[in-house]
């Protein structure tokens, strides 16, 4: 049997199962989610060397961004899964007399889910979550580049849950081409603009609904006003936390002009005792993901603007954390996203130019502003569009899941975490019930006189 014969035999085998109706079971729901939850402990040291074999990512790291917020993910859908699948009943207009309004939710289906490479486990299982709680079927493309985790992953579900309702698929680009030809009833891809902008064409040919994490240059606004030394710990932390990795990590940093160089200072006293003086041995740094990536961050440092690091191995795939100042918009740093341990640094000096300046771009992910003015902060999170962001912080308002979580613009559309990932996969389903008594004739032809009665209620 070859690829294109496998994936159509999976998911012709998922469709056959979701039309059982067993997965809209709330009970089945929960006892699937205990499960996946059951498995990530019984997993959890495999998935931490999968993920060191992968990224070097520490234990710590693995943990406390991987498997525990997918844990905490887990927890929260369980809690809550029976109010969100409730039947909803909604007030009635008087145009509707003598009837009743109520919206079922009910699952979209057989969903795909792309993941990426550099949160593996976690941006693999979150939106499986959703698509569980919601009562779902799943295929699951992990990403190529991450090898060992989507291994992990791939026995870890394969050989724990039935294939016609949760399946790992580790192909090639030209099965995975194949895969996003064939009709789903969602898609749910995490990844680059320039991947996603494929698969919504793809979609588009089968009206395709999907959700598409994207990224994009993320700024950090640091204003005059403020603590400079919790600023600079908590930036540093988000930028090079995964080596700078990570979808939300700050993508340069916007300083006030007086305050520049003792931020410099700062920036580089936390990044020493983050990681030291030789962080090339530090077992709490990761390592870049391969090769390509590699050499990609290394063409983008100038070696003329670095005030601090700009160190690497290719050997170890280390890049050192590295600050470069002076920069414009004109620096080649400056085109796309960095997604990589370099911090480009530009300086302002009135708010209203940084802000133009932002809003002439496309819309980032996630945008952070420091500052204890308060006048500033409002100025800028209500001049801006962006995904999510932190006022006197960085990455940390992904890990609420009370909140949304998704792009706007080019760096995604749709949103999840929590209760939201329940909602994108899930179709909200009006329905409108009707007494057989009495039969009021106002809508029935003819309509002679009738237009008064329609003007009275229609307003």
């Amino acid at each position: 049997m070859d690829n294109r014969e496998y994936i159509d035999l999976i998911i012709n085998k998922q469709r056959n199962f979701f039309n059982l109706n067993s997965t809209k079971d709330i009970s089945f729901r929960i006892e699937q989610l205990n499960k996946l939850k059951d498995l990530l402990l019984e997993y959890e040291n495999l998935i931490m060397d999968s993920l060191y074999k992968d990224l070097k990512k520490s234990q710590f790291e693995s943990y406390s961004t991987e498997i525990g917020i997918v844990l905490s993910e887990i927890s929260h859908a369980l809690k809550n899964i029976k109010e969100w699948t409730k039947v909803k009943k909604v007030k009635t207009p008087m145009t509707n007399f003598k009837s009743k309004s109520y919206i079922y939710p009910e699952p979209y289906g057989n969903v795909l889910i792309i993941s990426p490479w550099n949160y593996p486990l976690q941006l693999t299982l979150t939106p499986l979550i959703g698509a569980i709680a919601a009562g779902n079927t799943a295929i699951i493309k992990p990403s190529s580049s991450s090898i060992h985790t989507s291994k992990i992953i791939e026995k870890m579900i394969n050989e724990n849950f039935p294939e016609e309702f949760i399946h790992v698929i580790n192909m090639d680009s030209t099965s995975a081409n194949y895969l996003l030809d064939t009709k789903f009833d969602y898609i749910f891809y995490t990844g680059s603009v320039s991947v996603g902008k494929l698969i919504m064409e793809k979609a588009s040919k089968n009206l395709t609904p999907i959700t598409l994490e994207l990224g994009g240059k993320s700024p950090c606004i640091i204003d005059k006003e403020g603590d400079l030394d919790i600023f600079a710990k908590r930036i540093i932390w988000g930028k090079f936390l995964n080596a700078g990795q990570t979808c939300v990590a700050p993508d340069y940093l916007y300083v006030h002009k007086n305050i520049k160089n003792k931020l410099i200072e700062k920036l580089i006293k936390y990044i020493e005792e983050f990681y030291g003086k030789n962080i090339e041995n530090n077992e709490d740094y990761p390592r870049i993901i391969n090769e390509k990536h590699f050499n990609r961050l290394i063409s983008l440092i100038d070696k003329d603007k670095v005030v601090y690091g700009g160190n690497s191995n290719i050997s170890d795939l280390f890049i050192s954390p590295t600050i470069m100042d002076n920069i414009t918009w004109e620096d080649k740093i400056m085109e796309d996203e960095i997604f990589g341990p370099i911090l480009p640094i530009l300086e302002y000096e009135s708010i209203v130019e940084v802000i133009e300046e932002i809003k002439s771009r496309p819309r980032p992910l996630a945008l952070y502003v420091f500052s204890t003015n308060y006048k500033i902060i409002d100025k800028v999170i209500n001049s801006l569009s962006f995904g999510g962001g932190c006022i006197n912080d960085t990455i940390m308002h992904l890990t609420n899941p009370y909140m949304p979580f998704g792009g706007v613009g080019d760096s995604g559309m749709g949103a999840y975490h929590g209760e939201y990932s329940f909602h994108t996969f899930t179709h909200y389903k009006s329905i409108s019930d009707k007494s057989i008594s009495p039969d009021i004739n106002t809508r029935y032809p003819p309509y002679k006189d009738k237009l008064k009665w329609v003007k009275r209620f229609l307003k």
